[in-house]
Formats: structure tokens, C-alpha cells, sequence
């Protein structure tokens, strides 16, 4: 499955904005807009709080993704270009 294709699937769906994936992929779209964000304004700290939230709310959610479905997992973090989290 090509990340076009992905994404335009997660996204077009209404009844799937409730799902793990497409939260895991709106999480990283707003990590990525407040990163930009952040390399312009890099004294912002109520976004960075706001970052850290986000971070800490989609690393949950990707750790709950891995216990009940490894392959989704695996196939979200290569399609979104996320990093594996460290497990324990």
C-alpha cells in the first residue's frame, strides 16, 4: 500500500475517525506542524507543553496498537516514517 493511498484511506473515512490509526496519524500531523512552529518560535513554551502532551498521548495510543495488533503497527510507524518506540 503506497502512503498516498494510506492516508487518503485513513483520512476519506468517516466512520474510522474514532479508530487508533487515524488518531495516531491526526497526532502526527499536529506533531509536525508544532515542530515546524517551534523552530520558528523557539521560546513558545505553551506549545512545546502542547507537544509534549500530544507526544505523550500518541506514544500511549501506539503502545496499545502494538499489544493487539503488531502488524498493524508495524505497517502505521513505516507508512506515518515514525520511529519504533522502546519497549521495557
Amino acid at each position: 500500500m503506497e502512503k498516498n493511498s494510506f492516508i487518503s484511506v485513513i483520512s476519506q473515512k468517516e466512520e474510522n475517525r474514532g479508530s487508533v490509526e487515524f488518531q495516531v496519524f491526526s497526532f502526527t500531523n499536529k506533531i509536525r506542524r508544532l515542530t515546524s512552529h517551534l523552530e520558528l518560535h523557539k521560546k513558545d513554551y505553551l506549545s512545546q507543553r502542547g507537544l509534549r502532551k500530544i507526544l505523550g498521548k500518541r506514544q500511549r495510543l501506539l503502545a496499545y496498537l502494538s499489544k493487539k495488533n503488531r502488524a498493524g503497527y508495524k505497517e502505521l510507524i513505516v507508512q506515518l516514517k515514525i520511529r519504533e518506540t522502546k519497549t521495557r
